[in-house]
């Protein structure tokens, strides 16, 4: 009996270090296709950018302004990210502070979560101050 049960924790140890194996690898991998889109995206957009601003023109100038309208979303994309990732961390924080409480009554332990609920008002509100810098 007790030799089954040593089996079967070794394949189960075998089949978690193959999965693990597995996951990273994966990960890993897509993490480096990733990369290299991303870096075939920005040589094409730059010798796009080139191309047009070295012609005369209207063109040039069209580049200039493709530029700072890429700037510009990406800067509303940042303080969008911000902002979700606040407000969950609030939705968070009153969850557990909730949650802390109705669990355990004797302690203030449910305090905690107001930790995860200030880093979220934190979050939200550095999403306005970097509207404000740009």
């Amino acid at each position: 009996m007790g030799s089954a049960g040593a089996s079967g924790a070794m394949a189960l140890f075998g089949f978690l270090a193959v999965a693990a194996v597995a996951v990273f690898s994966m990960v890993s991998i897509v993490n480096w296709s990733d990369a290299r889109r991303k870096e075939r995206e920005a040589y094409y957009k730059n010798d796009m950018l080139k191309k047009v601003s070295e012609s005369q023109g209207p063109g040039a100038a069209g580049a200039l302004q493709i530029m700072r309208e890429e700037a510009r979303l990406e800067a509303l994309k940042t303080r969008q990210g911000l902002k979700i990732g606040g407000l969950v961390m609030v939705a968070i924080g009153i969850g557990l502070m909730v949650f802390l409480r109705a669990v355990i009554h004797d302690a203030p332990i449910f305090l905690v979560g107001l930790l995860v609920l200030l880093i979220g008002v934190a979050l939200y509100g550095g999403s306005y101050l970097v509207a404000t810098v740009e």
